[in-house]
Order: structure tokens, then C-alpha cells, then sequence
């Protein structure tokens, strides 16, 4: 069994996650992160990595690219057990991201105001969370995705015991991650219908 060396750790809910990362780094796994959620784990003297750093390249368009690079997508997607995908990896200067702990920009929360905008909706639309998270829970066999605060005890009980999780706490978290991005979408949509953009001076002027 492969044993979970890189991590990770992106998030808009960080309930519980200087307990979770500190476990990790002192189980020494690698840490990577983005924004407020390195800042946090710093001011608790965890270890961090950029994002940035690890893809060299910068986050840019006012933080609308922070995770969507080859260098993470193909650390998440790639097979360890296919050949040919370890090849192209090694050929390409990949690293394995074995571990994702991610949950989304809280676009229920932003609506939930009478006076949110279009604007700032679409604002709290998250692309790189579920592109994230789809990608971690299509390849659950080799990765283990976390969306709940309350599945980090377990994970990190099994990580302490054989180095990484079973698969089948894999497949169940897998599922909870196409559950969310579900209905992350739903609530998404059902807030879209209900607005004019013609109406809306932000986005006028076709």
C-alpha cells in the first residue's frame, strides 16, 4: 500500500483544521495550500507550501486561478498503479497529491442575503473547490477526498495505523464529495433562475 505523502488543504470552512494539519505534519506529510487557509496554518506553526510554488505559477485574475494547473489536477487524477501514467508523470515533472481536504466558497450563505447582487453571486460561484474535489473522488482508489470536518478523526486514525486510508473509507468520502458538488450546483442554479440579468447594470451593455 502506497502511504500518503502530500496533502492538500484548501478551505472556506477551516473548523478543526490546525488540529487535522499538525497530525499530518507530524506524521510528515506535505502540506499544500492557497490564501487564507496557508495563513492559518502558518499562525499555528504548521509547515506550508504555496500552491503557487508547487506549480510555479502565480494565483492571478483576483484569485479566480489558484488550483487549476496540470501540476495539481495531475497529481490527483493519475493512477499510481498505471504505467503509463507514472511515466507521463516522471516525463512531466509531476508529484503525486495523495491527500484533499476542500470544501466550497459559500455561495447558500452569500444569497441568503435579500441584498446580494448577481455580481457578487457569481462571485461565490467555486471552480477550482469542485473541479478539485470531482477529480480526488473519480480517482478515489488511490486518493482520499474530505469535504466534512467530521471525517478527519477517522481518516487520520487510519493514516497512524498503515500510512494511508482503506478504500473503503475512500469510496464513502467519494461519495459524499459528488453529493456536495450536487447540490452545491443545484442551489446554484435554483438562484440563477430566478434572476433578470437584463436588468442587472453590472452585466448590461452587450
Amino acid at each position: 500500500m502506497q502511504k500518503i505523502s502530500r496533502a492538500l488543504i484548501s478551505l472556506t470552512d477551516k473548523t478543526g483544521i490546525e488540529n487535522f494539519a499538525k497530525e499530518l505534519d507530524g506524521l510528515g506529510i506535505e502540506i499544500l495550500s492557497t490564501g487564507g487557509t496557508a495563513k492559518k496554518l502558518r499562525d499555528h506553526g504548521i509547515a506550508v507550501k504555496d500552491v503557487a510554488e508547487f506549480t510555479g505559477f502565480p494565483e492571478m485574475l483576483d484569485g479566480r486561478v489558484k488550483t487549476l494547473h496540470p501540476k495539481v489536477h495531475g497529481g490527483i487524477l493519475a493512477q499510481r498503479a498505471n504505467p503509463e501514467h507514472q511515466k507521463q508523470m516522471a516525463a512531466h515533472g509531476l508529484q503525486p497529491i495523495d491527500l484533499i481536504a476542500v470544501n466550497l466558497y459559500a455561495f447558500d450563505k452569500a444569497t441568503a442575503d435579500p441584498n446580494c447582487s448577481l455580481a457578487n453571486a457569481i462571485e461565490n460561484i467555486d471552480i477550482g473547490g469542485p473541479t478539485m474535489l470531482r477529480a480526488a473522488a473519480k480517482n478515489f482508489q488511490d486518493i482520499t477526498v474530505i469535504v466534512d470536518p467530521a471525517d478527519y478523526p477517522q481518516v487520520l486514525t487510519e493514516i497512524r495505523q498503515t500510512g494511508n486510508t482503506t478504500l473503503v473509507t475512500r469510496f464513502r468520502l467519494a461519495v459524499k464529495v459528488f453529493q456536495l458538488t450536487s447540490t452545491y450546483d443545484t442551489a446554484i442554479a435554483a438562484w440563477l433562475t430566478k434572476v433578470d440579468v437584463r436588468t442587472n447594470p453590472h452585466f448590461s451593455g452587450e
